[in-house]
């Protein structure tokens, strides 16, 4: 599969904000709102294209990657690049993830020469289990009320 990444903008976002996961993983669900638009032309999210020019996923790093409790608990005071991943809904649980999840990672990488930190939701037992194949080891668990983990890999 090879993918390429274009910067977020307000079509890729309305896009993106309006896919919605099926039972459990509607969590991720999110609402078209200028707000939430907005929210990902303003910090680093970028979008994903397959080969055929269709918008599959997206990514974004630092503070919009974090979830606000995990600040307040101390969960990001290492020094990482926080990274955040979304596929779209109809094409999770395909055995896409792996190429897709790679793909991000090295891209990631590439211009940042720091080990990546990521936050998953602890009942997402099957994006851990990806992030644990790619090298991830989980570190912080954290409630908001959700259980959440942070993941590193290191350099």
């Amino acid at each position: 599969m090879k993918l390429s990444i274009k910067k977020m903008n307000e079509q890729f976002a309305s896009e993106i904000l309006q896919w919605q996961y099926a039972e459990p993983y509607d969590f991720y669900n999110n609402e078209l709102s200028d707000e939430n638009v907005q929210e990902m032309l303003d910090h680093p999210y970028f979008a994903i294209f397959n080969n055929q020019g269709e918008l599959i996923g997206y990514y974004c790093t630092g503070l919009a990657a974090q979830v606000p409790k995990g600040q307040d608990i101390g969960a990001y005071i290492e020094c990482c690049v926080d990274i955040g991943i979304g596929m779209k809904p109809n094409l999770t649980g395909q055995g896409l993830g792996t190429a897709f999840f790679s793909f991000i990672v090295q891209t990631v990488q590439q211009e940042h020469h720091l080990p990546l930190r990521l936050t998953v939701a602890l009942f997402n037992k099957r994006a851990i289990h990806l992030y644990e194949k790619l090298g991830f080891v989980k570190a912080i668990e954290f409630s908001t009320p959700t259980e959440f983990i942070t993941m590193l890999k290191k350099m």
